[in-house]
């Protein structure tokens, strides 16, 4: 307080009152140029901070938006995501884009319920219906555009032609429906997305006019692989173009005409047009609407009808369809009257994960009761199709030969075995939970370590026998080379009797 005292002392002995005044009104006079200075020095680099959670790269610029949309976390094949984002591009006839910002009077912003945002600028009147919407999504990203649309396939570039001083924008994207998973992007061809003056100027002439929307999708990644074939691409394919009922071109990238081939029925049943390899493409064609990737849910044969006008129902119901599948329901043992056995098909593997007594496991069956089918489905789809809709009850090991399941008739039974190895996540994952969905009853069966070929190949005593999590610890491609690589099955049938049982039991119900 002393201190206080004494400086105000020396003060007031220094100057009268009235220089006091004149001081402290230079003071804050002064005050003011600094701050005057500071705005104008560094105006360029100030803004509104933005409410919205941004992740923009350098030559986005301002109409580029990222929202993000809370999504529940799910473990994936690959590892935990939480979060599903979308990014709206919107060409309007200002040269730039309001952004959202907590001070924002000058243009009016609307939020839908699920979480996306609609930028509309002060000149929202004289907006131009030309757009792009890219989603990112826990599993995939696509991007919707619309207005004049110039897809080139020498440069995999899709550009939107708008005549208007707009801020330039681009976006680079995999078509194919598996975010994240870098191994599967090796074989994916990446596209660009531009829009604005520079892709104005930068767009080539129309070759070819079409009157019919275009998605662009990739048959690259995992494609080969069965069960890749219908969660990456068939139903991705199918959700995304179901709504135009035909009406809709399928340019594709990294195209492999054996994929084309084995789903021919589904791919035509889907579009009326012929097929554009568009990486062969030297015309640039144009288009008023075009979809780049493919719309999925994360879960893997997996569609929420919450989200979706489709359900997995109406999709099997598209499978039969496309291949004139006959049974609908499969056999009521109750309304039968034991007048017809319930046939059990047996899915048999050359290679691995092979059952090894395939001839006692039907013999068993076959005194149980069931008409047995022992096959291995290849990739005859329309042969696979018929003979999987034909039977009531179809068991197999783990495996992308199971996916045929979608065939399979209503309330039909899935039985499978699952080999040793602690990837009861992964059977579940991947058939167990959407089996379900397919209004299909499910049983699995986990196999002991006595029934594994693998005790032929490893000391009782090793790690691979009795301590698979810490194999798996070392990465899925040490996982993959010993548990899905090197093991077949040879079943216990007096112990696997029970589970055909239970599937008899279900039948009559």
């Amino acid at each position: 307080m002393g201190e206080k005292i004494t400086y105000e002392t020396i003060f007031a002995r220094s100057f009268s009152r009235y220089d006091q005044k004149k001081l402290g009104y230079g003071a804050f006079l002064g005050c003011l140029l600094i701050a005057l200075s500071f705005c104008i020095v560094f105006k360029p680099y100030l803004g509104p901070i933005p409410v919205l959670n941004m992740r923009m790269s350098m030559d986005v610029g301002l109409n580029m938006l990222r929202i993000m949309d809370s999504f529940s976390s799910e473990k994936l094949r690959g590892g935990d995501i939480s979060s599903s984002m979308t990014t709206i591009v919107t060409e309007t006839s200002s040269s730039e884009i309001e952004m959202v910002e907590e001070s924002d009077t000058t243009g009016t912003n609307e939020t839908i319920s699920n979480g996306t945002t609609v930028i509309n600028n002060k000149n929202s009147s004289q907006q131009k219906e030309k757009k792009t919407v890219c989603h990112v999504e826990e599993s995939t990203e696509f991007c919707e555009m619309n207005g004049d649309i110039r897809v080139d396939g020498k440069s995999s570039t899709a550009f939107i032609a708008v005549d208007t001083m707009v801020a330039n924008s681009s976006w680079v994207i995999g078509p194919y429906a598996r975010r994240g998973d870098e191994e599967a992007f090796k074989r994916v061809t990446k596209w660009s997305i531009k829009s604005g003056v520079d892709a104005f100027e930068e767009a080539p002439q129309c070759d070819q006019r079409h009157n019919v929307p275009a998605i662009i999708f990739s048959t690259g990644g995992y494609a080969g692989n069965n069960f890749h074939d219908y969660t990456d691409i068939v139903l991705p394919l199918y959700l995304t173009s179901r709504q135009f009922d035909g009406e809709v071109k399928f340019l594709i990238t990294d195209k492999n005409p054996w994929w084309i081939e084995k789903f021919r029925n589904i791919l035509q049943k889907l579009s009326r047009y012929e097929l554009v390899d568009i990486d062969k493409e030297v015309n640039v064609h144009c288009f008023t609407s075009v979809i780049v990737g493919l719309k999925r849910y994360p879960k893997e044969l997996k569609i929420d009808p919450s989200k979706s006008p489709y359900s997995m129902k109406e999709f099997r119901q598209f499978l039969r369809s496309a291949y004139s599948l006959k049974k609908e329901n499969a056999i009521n043992m109750k309304d039968n009257g034991g007048k017809k056995r319930p046939r059990l098909l047996i899915v048999s593997r050359k290679s691995t994960r092979a059952f090894t007594n395939t001839n006692a496991i039907s013999g068993m069956a076959t005194r149980l009761g069931y008409e047995v089918v022992v096959t291995e489905v290849d990739s005859h789809v329309a042969k696979v199709a018929e003979m999987v809709n034909s039977c009531d009850v179809m068991m197999g090991v783990h495996g992308a030969g199971l996916t045929n399941m979608v065939f399979l008739p209503e309330n039909a039974i899935l039985i499978q075995v699952i080999p040793i190895g602690g990837f009861e996540w992964l059977a579940k994952t991947d058939f167990g939970e959407p089996s379900k969905d397919m209004n299909l009853r499910y049983i699995g069966y986990k196999i002991k370590t006595e029934e594994s070929s693998l005790i032929q190949q490893y000391p009782p005593d090793h790690e691979v026998l009795n301590d698979p999590y810490a194999v798996q610890k070392r990465g899925w491609y040490e996982f993959k080379s010993i548990y899905l690589q090197k093991q077949n099955v040879n079943l216990d049938v007096d112990r696997f009797r029970a589970t055909l049982l239970r599937a008899l039991e279900l039948l009559h119900q």
